[in-house]
């Protein structure tokens, strides 16, 4: 039997580079900055969450998988330093586990990640709103049969890097949805329930409409570690 740990993951600003800007900018506009703020809270409180339940763990060659991660060894090593300097909780919670053993895995391929980089880059780089508004249709319209290929190469990326006996965690993003692609002897642990943090990203930019239950899947966010598995 092999193991693997997901966590569906909320990026933080740090993790979008060069959007960051941007998507903080729109995040103000649209919600306003009080409940903008509110949910880098959670996000930041989130990763605190996490970070607690992996730094008590054991994870001496555990496998360690990230949505995003083009590289391992030495490149990968690279990219996830580059990460905790630019503020990424996300890559500081994985310089952990490697610091305690954990093995980083390739788990992304790089032109399909490039691809979706250079998508939202014409979004937010486009100068005027008519510009803004035919890349974001051309990535909507685009962005499912892409998301698609990222997830066939990383279930496959698993399925061949996790051996016999060994135990991985993979870090993805929520609308990401690679478990029922896996092999059907992985079993899988949540570490976090993927379809509360999928509602949370899909409702919050609706706040004013769904308060009550954004605020109740926020506290979920916030809760302690309690995994169930999938199969």
């Amino acid at each position: 039997m092999r193991t693997l740990l997901y966590v569906p993951i909320i990026h933080t600003s740090a993790d979008l580079g060069s959007l960051a800007k941007e998507v903080t900018q729109r995040g103000i506009k649209d919600l306003g900055e009080e409940i903008w703020k509110k949910h880098e809270e959670t996000v930041l409180g989130f990763w605190n969450i996490l970070m607690k339940y992996f730094d008590s763990i054991e994870v001496a060659g555990v496998k360690i998988y990230q949505d995003g991660m083009i590289a391992n060894g030495e490149i990968g090593q690279k990219i996830v330093e580059e990460g905790v300097r630019s503020g990424s909780k996300n890559y500081e919670v994985i310089s952990r586990l490697l610091q305690k053993g954990g093995v980083l895995v390739k788990t992304e391929d790089f032109h399909f990640v490039r691809e979706e980089r250079n998508r939202l880059l014409k979004i937010t780089q486009a100068t005027t709103i008519v510009g803004k508004l035919l890349w974001l249709i051309r990535y909507k319209l685009t962005k499912n049969s892409l998301l698609n290929k990222r997830d066939n190469f990383i279930s496959k990326r698993v399925d061949e890097t996790l051996n016999e006996g060994e135990r991985g965690i993979i870090f993805i993003g929520a609308y990401h949805n690679i478990k029922h692609r896996l092999s059907g002897d992985i079993k899988i642990i949540e570490i976090k329930d993927s379809e509360k943090i999928r509602a949370y990203h899909k409702l919050l930019p609706f706040y004013h409409k769904y308060k009550d239950r954004i605020e109740e899947l926020s506290r979920y966010i916030l809760s302690e570690v309690k995994m169930h598995s999938e199969r």
